[in-house]
């Protein structure tokens, strides 16, 4: 099969299993708190891809000098801390605020991360194109839509978090986009899992009411947090960001906002009024329109 629908289909099941993660982490919220279920799913996820580093080191035969290894896993380490730092933030910030966030509604919101990787570029020297401009104004009008409350009260403090999670979800794409091609995706999507997991365990203990019984009774939403969200999902990303273009990953990606609605609505039993529905159609069309427009101007461009 060729590489690139294999990532294509890769990047298909990373949304899929994310989509279907708000709903884990919202029951998640039911019996341990943020920073527990984050430092616990995340080294679950480093420790599930262990044996699969392991069983790849016999499959291939390893030719590199000694000086090439200690080079490269300096890049690793390198590669691992800020992936995971990135990613530390923006998990931390998001499970704090499903708390009270729905997961349909989460999935939504951070799925703004897509609109925020061109307008963080801005700070690298890109111009901030037409059709990005014209997906903020829509991003707002949705975010405006799905998020203020009326009267005094403004928007939400959790759909705030929500939104600054999903920047730092952004800040997360451009670092695995910097190292993707260079370092094996299982070995540095493990490193960052334990980054986050070592960074969750300190905040887990001040913040967090801990007992036995609570992770016992989250064993479900943990493991596939931690095993498929983490170890799984998060390691299809970094592979499918190596073989596909950035704009065609992200449109991929953005459909967890789809599958989280879905998830909520069939597991959770949610439901979303009239207003909150078009809120939600405003924000995938800037998603939509931040990276399928781009596509189309680069190709016109190339004739």
């Amino acid at each position: 099969m060729n590489k690139r629908i294999m990532a294509n289909t890769a990047l298909l099941l990373t949304a899929l299993i994310w989509g279907v993660s708000f709903v884990a982490q919202k029951a998640g919220m039911e019996h341990v708190g943020p920073f527990s279920f984050n430092c616990v799913r995340s080294f679950l996820g480093g420790i599930s891809l262990l044996p699969v580093i392991y069983i790849s080191k016999f499959l291939k035969e390893d030719n590199r000098t000694e000086k090439l290894k200690h080079f490269q896993h300096a890049i690793l380490a390198k590669a691992g801390f800020l992936c995971g730092l990135a990613l530390f933030t923006a998990m931390s910030i998001q499970q704090y605020a499903m708390i009270k966030a729905t997961a349909g509604k989460a999935g939504f919101i951070s799925s703004l991360y897509i609109v925020y990787v061109p307008l963080i570029s801005i700070f690298f020297g890109q111009k901030l194109s037409k059709n990005v401009t014209a997906s903020v104004v829509l991003a707002l009008v949705g975010l405006y839509l799905l998020c203020f409350k009326g009267g005094l009260s403004g928007f939400d403090f959790y759909d705030l978090l929500l939104l600054i999670g999903a920047f730092f979800y952004g800040v997360h794409i451009l670092v695995v986009n910097h190292f993707a091609r260079h370092i094996d995706a299982v070995k540095i999507s493990c490193v960052q899992f334990f980054t986050v997991g070592i960074l969750s365990f300190p905040l887990m203990l001040c913040f967090d009411k801990i007992t036995i019984q609570g992770f016992v009774d989250c064993r479900i939403p943990l493991l596939y947090a931690g095993i498929l969200t983490c170890g799984v999902a998060y390691t299809l990303q970094i592979f499918g960001q190596k073989y596909t273009k950035p704009v065609i990953a992200s449109l991929i990606l953005c459909m967890e906002s789809i599958f989280a609605v879905a998830g909520g609505a069939i597991i959770l039993g949610e439901t979303m009024t009239a207003r909150e529905i078009l809120g939600c159609i405003f924000m995938i069309s800037a998603v939509i329109i931040s990276q399928t427009t781009r596509k189309v101007d680069r190709c016109i461009n190339n004739k």
